[in-house]
């Protein structure tokens, strides 16, 4: 069993990061997801956001790893993962618990990410990631552990770039709804002064 474990901070608002964080696939950064299927969603009593999703990936082992698994993990590089997650919007907090369905008896990776608002620093959120990788019944299962962890961490950090690529997204996106709100007041306002000048001259002429 091999236990990876990293914390990374965003200089964004909890808000926005747990909202890029629902938006985070697809993203260029990470092409292995290739499908996102939510399988339940509810709000519990209080007040907390309960998600399960099934997201399916691709595996991307290499050549040299294939030489050590079983014959049964070969046939695809598919795998399906099952993702719960809690956002309680109160204490401000985001829970992702996931872990992989597709040869289970073989190879299980247990990853936990929790996003809270950073204790010290001010408008910045806290990113605490944790993965349990066990390799069972396959020759070198330690080092196989060891490799799996070392692409673990490359993948977060290419997860740590869709997050803020998804924000300057949603930055983005907020930017054009202000502009296109702004250019419609002004149609507004332009037609308004239109019509009270054609109605200013009505009542003069009538005069």
């Amino acid at each position: 069993m091999k236990i990876w474990t990293s914390e990374h901070t965003f200089r964004h608002p909890w808000s926005t990061v747990a909202q890029a964080a629902w938006r985070k696939y697809p993203n260029p950064m990470n092409p292995s997801v290739v499908g996102v299927d939510v399988l339940d969603r509810r709000v519990d009593q209080e007040g907390k956001l309960h998600s399960h999703r099934l997201l399916s990936t691709e595996w991307g082992l290499g050549s040299f790893i294939k030489k050590f698994l079983p014959i049964q993990m070969l046939g695809g590089d598919t795998c399906y993962v099952s993702e719960h997650s809690v956002v309680d919007p109160e204490k401000r907090t985001m829970v992702l618990q996931s872990t992989n369905l597709t040869f289970s008896n073989y190879v299980s990776v247990d990853e936990r990410l929790t996003y809270e608002p950073h204790p010290t620093e001010k408008d910045s959120t806290l990113l605490t990631q944790e993965a349990i990788i066990t390799v069972k019944g396959v020759s070198l299962s330690s080092y196989l552990e060891g490799i799996m962890a070392s692409s673990i961490s490359g993948n977060a950090n290419k997860g740590r770039q869709a997050i803020e690529w998804v924000i300057g997204k949603i930055n983005s996106e907020v930017s054009e709804l202000a502009e296109t709100a702004k250019s419609g007041m002004k149609d507004i306002t332009d037609n308004l002064e239109k019509i009270t000048k054609v109605s200013n001259k009505t009542n003069t002429d009538s005069i």
